[in-house]
């Protein structure tokens, strides 16, 4: 899709949605809001409903950023929100620790074959991938992650993977532009 069908808010701002926006935004940023939160401000009951949440999961959450953007990033790649994908890269891959390989590989692999990631990064791909194909973990896939990172932490992974979802289902549906900064997205999925 290369054109909106719900058109983003431009600037100028009327002052409630100038107000909303700069929620959604980091404090005294100059950027422009987000094409994806200047869609959303054309329902203001969602945009403000929908900001507590993102924002709890991106800064306040108990998952490492580490995970918590892997989650983020394979569950965009195999929703088709490549919007979302390119946007995560470019803000929060790196401070993530995410290298160039792991990050294609967020965007590339076939579901579940992630026979070279190690560590808690392969458990966290595979948590994106079962709940997107099943909206459930296996067991295997459970135990892995409820002993790394507890109770607490299996229900976040659940709550990112499906506040991302949500995210892309906007995003698909509303046709959002993609920012002109974000990451490319390398290849469509097998």
């Amino acid at each position: 899709m290369t054109t909106s069908r719900i058109a983003a808010l431009e600037p100028p701002f009327e002052p409630d949605v100038a107000a909303t926006l700069a929620k959604w935004m980091p404090p005294n940023t100059p950027v422009t809001p987000l094409a994806l939160f200047r869609t959303l401000a054309r329902h203001p009951m969602l945009s403000e409903r929908m900001r507590p949440l993102g924002a709890g999961l991106l800064g306040r959450g108990t998952l490492p950023a580490r995970i918590r953007e892997l989650l983020i990033l394979r569950t965009s790649a195999r929703c088709g929100a490549r919007y979302e994908w390119g946007v995560h890269v470019a803000a929060y891959a790196r401070a993530a620790g995410l290298d160039d390989a792991l990050v294609r590989v967020t965007a590339t692999a076939a579901p579940g074959a992630f026979a070279d990631v190690h560590g808690d990064d392969r458990p966290a791909l595979l948590v994106a991938d079962e709940l997107h194909d099943h909206a459930a973990l296996s067991d295997d896939v459970f135990a892995a992650v409820r002993d790394r990172f507890g109770d607490v932490g299996v229900l976040e992974m659940a709550a990112v993977a499906g506040f991302y979802h949500l995210i892309a289902f906007v995003i698909g549906t509303a046709g959002v532009a993609p920012e002109p900064w974000a990451a490319p997205f390398p290849e469509q999925l097998p």
